[in-house]
């Protein structure tokens, strides 16, 4: 049986413990079945902890009575094998999802029907029960109390007014059979959540969802300060506004429940009209401000990216034509996530780590701990700072970051005196320049040994660990600012100042533990993994997991580094060399690496179609006329294809783009500034007898659409700079004890 999971008034508890959980959104029916284990160790070695996923009624009931649990569908083996890899599972049971799904996940013959959804009509629950029935039989067994992996459950999504409704859900749930520790609902947009849900809340950086015409949502700013404001009104806003004809009020404060949260922006998904650019600093410094507002459940949506359904009536994403406010993508769901639609594994993958590797070390203290909000307003001359203490440690949280589009200044000279129950710690012990964009935890009385404590530093805590000398402390240095430990010992206070610069070799001995500072670039190859029957360090060039006891490598270049302690012998690695602390490999991948198919086009098209409104807010249509679209036909070499992956990437301008092989819609791109990747292997047969052709349509900024102002300066028409094949490699090294 797995440890009681409960709900406590300020945390949840594992075993007792308090537990600060970490989720992440995967959407298991819009991934293709083979890349689940892929995904799932990616996450796992991000340190999240458990995955969650909608269950789209669309997916599983296309037409009444019949249900599909087959291919990507099977709801049941992707909860098995999340629990392969060590994560639990948050189940999101909808019947309504949104999820930028096609009538929010509703079929369409239920949408026909014209019930009253969303509500305790009999009729319409009559048609869920069948839902959750078949869709709880998937889960049998599989429940947290009988030794699964399903830690909680989220009803419906997004429903603000109908309390009775999203009780009766949970009820009609445990009814059939659903067991669990944690039932929620979303929480923002002033819903009202009735007393048996925990609500859970959401923050994001930019949305697409919001009109054309606004710079940065007014609930943007918010969310790089401090604040014991729970809710955004903004997530979900068009939908009430469109399809209910009213506006978010203030949800009701709920001090007495935990702050969870189930929607911090992992990424931003695009529509035609808006097309946000969320930075991976972005995403990091959100959830890092999140957890200094008093956050004790860090949920990432989206946390993989994934591809919409094809069903029986075509492609299933949100659209005007179906109602909904927006156009977005017909088959692109990548969200710019930590790991992307194809499995990009993407700088905030390895930014969020670091904060993954502390909440896993300190987070059964920090849940505990209560917040003050120091600096916080809105006035960007002024220090933003927080603490979390429990009375007798605790963290000090600093910030100058917002995105690049408002920017914080940085802040000279800061120096803060923190109380505690025995004293006032000064932190720095001399004043320091904070630089623009930084977002800092540092540590105030952390306890080192017993004998030792680590009175504040100017450094990050990121995990700790033993090996055969003894303890070893990770603390990551952040750029431009000096590192500085104040320690506490049996010999009184002293001020240290390391000789060397941060790094995996700048060690300081200390009596009974050892520090290790790494600089930012090592941190964020740093990871945590289970290697040989014990906990270890692992630093890597190229994104690893672990699968079936092996450490697996995905590297897009054809030679990497990877390096370990405690150390191990690692079959398949080469001959290692040891570097201090580390025991170091080079491997070679032959097959990974890049090559440039096409540079510097300029390709002919015609005129763009004229601008098209539609929907229920009047917003801008995706273009459906493509007769005056450049059309590329890609020879993609057949040696392309030997690696384990082969991914097209498109840097380009333009407006958008589709992408075909065989005549099959294969991919599809609203340009935004980024480049547009397309994994080329399940359509490697197609492409070597009909080829691949690009249809792209020219840039016209007088269609109104909205890009970010670091892109926004470009010509009309298209430019493609390049067309390159990245060759992802797959590399699997058998670790055995050194």
């Amino acid at each position: 049986m797995n440890p009681e999971i409960t709900v406590k008034a300020r945390w949840i508890e594992r075993a007792g413990r308090p537990w600060f959980p970490v989720s992440g959104e995967i959407h298991f029916s819009r991934l293709p079945r083979g890349r689940w284990s892929e995904v799932l160790g990616h996450a796992r070695a991000g340190g999240v902890d458990a995955v969650a996923t909608y269950v789209f009624w669309n997916a599983h009931e296309p037409e009444p009575g019949q249900f599909r649990w087959e291919g990507n569908r099977d709801l049941r083996a992707f909860v098995e094998l999340a629990a392969e890899h060590g994560l639990g599972v948050v189940v999101r049971l909808g019947p309504w999802a949104h999820g930028e799904s096609r009538y929010g996940g509703f079929p369409d013959w239920l949408v026909a029907r014209g019930l009253p959804v969303r509500t305790n009509d009999p009729a319409y629950l009559e048609l869920v029960r069948a839902f959750y029935a078949e869709t709880i039989a998937q889960l049998t067994g599989l429940a947290h109390h009988e030794g699964g992996p399903i830690v909680a459950a989220q009803v419906d999504n997004e429903l603000y007014d109908r309390p009775e409704h999203l009780a009766a859900l949970r009820d009609l749930a445990e009814e059939l059979g659903l067991d669990v520790p944690i039932w929620t609902a979303t929480g923002w947009g002033g819903a009202q959540v009735p007393d048996s849900l925990l609500p859970v809340y959401g923050a994001y950086v930019d949305g697409f969802w919001d009109d054309s015409e606004t710079e940065w949502p007014s609930f943007g700013p918010v969310h790089f300060r401090y604040s014991e404001v729970r809710d955004d009104l903004t997530v979900g806003a068009d939908l009430r506004e469109a399809l209910d004809g009213v506006e978010a009020g203030t949800a009701r404060a709920r001090p007495e429940l935990p702050f969870a949260t189930c929607e911090l922006g992992g990424g931003m998904h695009v529509a035609y009209h808006r097309r946000p650019l969320v930075a991976p600093e972005d995403v990091a410094a959100l959830a890092l401000a999140k957890i200094g507002s008093g956050s004790v459940w860090q949920g990432y949506y989206m946390y993989a990216g994934g591809t919409q359904r094809v069903g029986q009536r075509g492609t299933e994403q949100e659209s005007q034509a179906t109602g909904y406010p927006n156009d977005v993508p017909a088959l692109s769901y990548d969200f710019h996530a930590p790991i992307g639609e194809h499995g990009q594994i993407r700088a905030h993958h390895h930014l969020l780590r670091r904060q993954h590797l502390w909440l896993r070390e300190e987070g059964h203290r920090i849940a505990t701990m209560t917040t003050t909000i120091g600096g916080g307003s809105d006035d960007p001359e002024e220090l933003r700072w927080a603490v979390r203490s429990d009375g007798h440690s605790g963290y000090l949280f600093l910030t100058t970051y917002q995105p690049a589009k408002r920017p914080l200044a940085a802040q000279p000279g800061v120096q803060l005196h923190v109380e505690f129950d025995d004293g006032t710690v000064t932190v720095p012990s001399r004043p320091v320049d904070l630089p623009s964009g930084v977002s800092v935890a540092w540590p105030l009385h952390y306890r080192l040994t017993p004998d030792l404590e680590l009175r504040s530093a100017t450094a990050q805590l990121v995990t700790r660990i033993s090996d055969d000398a003894g303890e070893l402390v990770v603390l990551a240095a952040h750029d431009n600012v000096p590192v500085e430990l104040v320690v506490d010992g049996v010999d009184g206070v002293k001020v240290i100042e390391p000789d060397t610069a941060p790094g995996p070799a700048c060690v300081i001995d200390l009596p009974g533990v050892r520090v290790l500072i790494l600089d930012e670039p090592a941190a964020n190859r740093l990871y945590r993994l289970p290697v040989a029957g014990r906990d270890r360090l692992v630093l890597s060039d190229a994104p690893v997991y672990i699968e079936g006891g092996d450490l697996v490598l995905h590297p897009d270049t054809s030679r990497s580094t990877i390096a370990m302690l405690p150390p191990v012998t690692l079959s398949g690695a080469g001959e290692p060399r040891d570097e201090g602390l580390w025991r170091t490999w080079e491997v070679a991948a032959p097959d990974a690496g890049t090559r440039i198919i096409a540079a510097d086009l300029r390709p002919e098209h015609g005129p763009p179609p004229p601008p098209r409104r539609g929907g229920p807010m009047d917003r801008l249509s995706a273009p459906v006329d493509y007769s005056g679209a450049a059309r590329l036909r890609v020879d993609v070499p057949d040696s392309a294809f030997a690696a384990d992956r082969t991914l097209l990437r498109v840097t380009w301008t333009g407006d958008t783009g589709r992408a075909f092989a065989g005549g099959a819609l294969i991919g599809d791109h609203f340009w935004h500034g980024r480049a547009w990747d397309l994994d080329l292997t399940p359509h490697a047969a197609a492409i070597a007898v009909h080829g691949l052709t690009l249809e792209l349509l020219p840039w016209r900024r007088a269609t109104g659409v909205w890009v970010d102002p670091s892109v926004r300066d470009l010509p009309d028409g298209i430019t493609v700079d390049a067309i390159t094949a990245v060759n992802v490699a797959k590399i699997r090294l058998r670790p055995e004890p050194a």
